[in-house]
């Protein structure tokens, strides 16, 4: 599986939610279209014209390159082992999900604070210390909160780009048990004779339902297009959020919309590469069946009812 001539790449779109957040009704039906297409083929697309500010996406880069520059004991100190809910640190090389390599990146993970009697993936956060990081927790809870309204966005989005009412999903994505989360990378750099020999997160696709990443100008995610049996990379723009669907989506339209396999390649770089990945896996109780509008006359759902919860359990539980 291999790269294509430059002739023939594939593209992954950009589309300006712009208007349709001003609400310009021309412009909804474009962008709900633009949607469609993107989510069907290849699964990945890049929005812009959103409003989480560049000074905000700029601090949290800068504060989580802080972060983890501490020494390693002050991160493991915080290490997700400790949290029912995953969250926290997450070491280089923790996690495989592709099995030939370990994925080369560090993390830390955020969602909801809740009490540590919460249900599945929800509980309290771990924090460094005020002394220790000024300012690193206002800063990730403030831009989590922003990106979680961008998150429901575009889900009003999806709603209309499937023919649904515009509010189809508000349930499921903005009750007080709808799973979010947020994991920031840290890729270390490699040389060119190491890099075939490594990922920075191995070939997979994501558990939930949409998935948000703010990603560096340095690079490395890249898609795989099953027509040509070929990896493409997703290069970064400018102000871009990178969005696609996970598995719970691809099931829950009948495989209308694609969960597209994807990985990060290990950056060529002298710098290190930052990414900021948000997930919204929806509500825990929520039964993923197929949506009406994905059914066409005569076809049969591909897939037995399930609840999110049991979905996410399952995709989880094999990945660490």
């Amino acid at each position: 599986m291999g790269s294509l001539p430059e002739s023939i790449r594939v593209e992954v779109p950009v589309i300006d939610i712009s208007g349709y957040l001003r609400g310009d009704k021309a412009q909804v039906a474009k962008v709900a279209n633009e949607l469609r297409s993107a989510c069907q083929s290849p699964g990945f697309f890049q929005i812009i014209g959103h409003k989480i500010s560049s000074d905000l996406r700029t601090q949290l880069l800068v504060k989580l390159s802080e972060f983890f520059a501490l020494p390693a004991t002050a991160k493991k100190a915080l290490h997700r082992g400790q949290s029912k809910c995953l969250r926290g640190y997450e070491s280089v090389g923790e996690q495989r999900l592709e099995p030939a390599f370990s994925d080369q990146k560090e993390g830390f993970m955020i969602g909801p604070e809740l009490s540590a009697d919460a249900r599945f993936l929800q509980g309290p956060n771990q924090w460094p210390s005020e002394e220790t990081m000024p300012g690193f927790r206002e800063v990730f809870t403030t831009y989590f909160d922003q990106v979680l309204e961008l998150s429901k966005t575009m889900f009003r989005l999806m709603a209309l780009s499937l023919d649904l009412d515009e509010e189809y999903f508000d349930n499921f994505v903005g009750s007080r048990d709808s799973i979010s989360m947020c994991r920031a990378h840290r890729y270390p750099p490699t040389t060119s004779e190491t890099a075939q020999r490594t990922r920075g997160i191995g070939a997979h696709t994501d558990f939930g339902a949409l998935t948000l990443l703010l990603q560096d100008e340095i690079g490395g995610l890249e898609v795989f297009h099953k027509p040509t049996q070929s990896w493409h990379s997703v290069t970064p723009v400018k102000d871009a959020f990178v969005v696609n669907m996970g598995d719970m989506m691809e099931r829950w339209t009948n495989n209308m919309y694609t969960s597209t396999l994807h990985r990060v390649i290990s950056p060529v770089s002298s710098k290190d590469r930052y990414s900021v990945a948000f997930f919204n896996e929806g509500l825990l109780d929520q039964m993923i069946e197929c949506i009406p509008t994905c059914l066409r006359p005569g076809e049969q759902p591909l897939y037995a009812p399930i609840r999110a919860e049991d979905h996410l359990r399952q995709r989880y539980g094999t990945s660490y």
